[in-house]
């Protein structure tokens, strides 16, 4: 593999950690153009200095100075703001990380799509609310959209060298989060920290909480709908508790290829990084012997409103997504506070999909509208529970 310059949209976040970890291990294969964080200045300083990166930005403009004076003495550009970290997604670099959590990720990761490189998905938000809008982006540039999430990149490789049109149905799986197994009322009682403990996955809390919710599972398959171009009717999801299996494509002939590997995000980042080729990664190889057994079984709409709520709105098409992601972000942020308890995620999420249903965005500025109004309406809806 020749040595490939790289850009990651949120260094110092879960995703970001990992792909750096995996850069380091392989210094002579990377050249690091643009890092950028949103408030980790001391994080941002020491991945910056640790990889000699050309550029730092810090997403907070008032945090200017303090990246600057931690930089100091280092050839590492420094900038701020957020259309500095933008700026830093069009740096030129041969591939880059989206990896900012959330919609805030939809501007930086449109540009970096827009200069027609390779571009790795882990901000499945962006995909979720503005789906059509990216994908036409990267088909006007002829970018290269690698998927990162695990499920994802299961399936791009699964469907490597097979005909689209051979392909029956595409099954995603979901672990079942760390409540797969409660009661509804049970739920009532969850706190934060008992939800971003995740059976399998080390990741961020926001990731988690979707996990828990398994509103997670739900953003994925409207991702899976834009990065695969298939029809709803052609995807489902099956809970799969070791998660070994991470997801499965079905073909015409009644043949299964699925994709294994341990519980480990730096496998699909490795997986996107050096793609086409593949690299050398310290995670643990499967064991099945040691394993001993795989189960799987149908998700309980019931317990887990969240995921048909995202069925719905996958299925309406439009706007629904992005009104689903926006109200879904709001309410797992106030639950993060305590402000809410953990089933009121998902009633907040219900409500404002009854009062708000826009017309389908055509523009980025269309999407941003739209996330603007449900966040709103979400926080209103909370204000309104807690006052």
């Amino acid at each position: 593999m020749m040595r490939r310059s790289v850009t990651i949209l949120g260094a110092t976040g879960s995703v970001g950690t990992s792909t750096l970890d995996l850069i380091l291990r392989a210094p002579d294969k990377f050249k690091v153009v643009a890092l950028t964080a949103h408030t980790d200045v001391a994080g941002l300083a020491k991945v910056a200095r640790a990889t000699g990166a050309e550029l730092a930005v810090i997403g907070e403009a008032s945090l200017y100075g303090a990246l600057k004076e931690a930089l100091a003495g280092s050839r590492t550009e420094v900038a701020s703001g957020f259309d500095a970290v933008t700026q830093a997604a069009c740096r030129g670099a041969d591939w880059t990380m989206a990896a900012i959590v959330g919609c805030a990720g939809l501007p930086a990761t449109l540009a970096a799509l827009g200069c027609g490189r390779t571009v790795a998905l882990a901000n499945k938000e962006s995909l979720v609310s503005a789906g059509d809008v990216m994908t036409a982006v990267a088909a006007k540039s002829h970018a290269q959209l690698l998927p990162v999430d695990s499920e994802h990149n299961a399936i791009f490789q699964c469907l490597a060298g097979s005909p689209r049109d051979r392909v029956r149905r595409i099954v995603l799986t979901a672990s079942g989060g760390p409540f797969r197994t409660w009661t509804r009322k049970a739920m009532e009682h969850v706190t934060p920290e008992i939800a971003v403990k995740h059976p399998n996955w080390s990741m961020g809390s926001k990731i988690s909480i979707d996990s828990a919710t398994l509103m997670n599972k739900g953003l994925e398959l409207i991702e899976a709908k834009h990065l695969f171009a298939c029809r709803p009717d052609e995807l489902a999801v099956v809970v799969h508790p070791q998660s070994v299996i991470h997801s499965m494509v079905d073909y015409v002939d009644g043949s299964t290829i699925a994709q294994l590997g341990s519980p480990d995000m730096r496998i699909p980042i490795a997986s996107t990084l050096a793609w086409p080729d593949r690299m050398e990664t310290p995670c643990t190889p499967l064991d099945l012997a040691t394993i001993g057994r795989l189960d799987f079984e149908s998700p309980d709409l019931d317990r887990f409103p969240a995921l048909g709520l995202a069925i719905a709105a996958l299925a309406a098409g439009g706007a629904r997504p992005a009104v689903l992601n926006a109200a879904n972000e709001i309410a797992v942020a106030a639950f993060l506070k305590r402000s809410i308890g953990f089933l009121d995620i998902v009633r907040t999420v219900a409500n404002v999909l009854d009062k708000y249903d826009p017309s389908a965005p055509t523009t980025v500025d269309d999407v941003l509208a739209i996330d603007d109004e449900a966040r709103r309406i979400a926080a209103a809806f909370i204000e309104h529970r807690t006052a």
